[in-house]
């Protein structure tokens, strides 16, 4: 049986606004508001997903390795909670603490961010340049839980370094592939 994978939104698509609350500051924000001046890394993440729990140490030393770069970084959680109270925003900053998450984790409550991003699958990383055209969406790396591939986040490391230092991306992007966010 196939592994779901995310669905490819077009690569220059523009990064959609909203307005969505960081479960650790309980502040509100926009995309604008957290954009990077030479991009923004976009993750759909949420706390019961293994696939998130496989890569979650990657994900949070690649936000600490290129943020002081200028990446903008954040994760949305569209985790319907009626399913999956685990990933309830008050669960979230919890999960955030415990994994030194430290980058804004905002709610999607109602799914319409996921909807705007064609998210559908967690992890899922969305890679938008400097004029927040989208640049990259694929995965972290091949390493998935049991397949005894280790972490390298070669894949976004590599979109990550074409943007900031304004090469091309040759490579293929390839889908992420994880749990799917249960659309209401």
């Amino acid at each position: 049986m196939a592994k779901p994978s995310s669905i490819m939104l077009p690569l220059e698509t523009e990064a959609p606004n909203f307005l969505l609350k960081d479960a650790n500051s309980n502040s509100f924000y926009t995309f604008d508001e957290l954009k990077g001046s030479k991009g923004t890394l976009v993750i759909f993440i949420c706390n019961h997903c293994p696939y998130v729990h496989h890569a979650i140490d990657e994900i949070v030393m690649i936000a600490n390795d290129y943020r002081v770069q200028g990446l903008g970084v954040f994760a949305i959680s569209s985790s319907d909670i009626s399913l999956f109270p685990q990933d309830r925003p008050e669960k979230m900053a919890d999960f955030a603490m415990e994994n030194r998450i430290d980058f804004p984790y905002l709610f999607d409550a109602d799914q319409e961010v996921a909807n705007k991003f064609n998210a559908t699958y967690t992890p899922d990383f969305f890679l938008f340049d400097s004029l927040d055209k989208l640049f990259y969406h694929g995965q972290l790396d091949d390493s998935r839980p049991g397949n005894g591939i280790s972490l390298s986040g070669s894949d976004l490391r590599n979109a990550i370094d074409a943007l900031i230092y304004n090469r091309s991306l040759a490579e293929t992007q390839k889908p992420s592939m994880g749990c799917a966010i249960q659309l209401k």
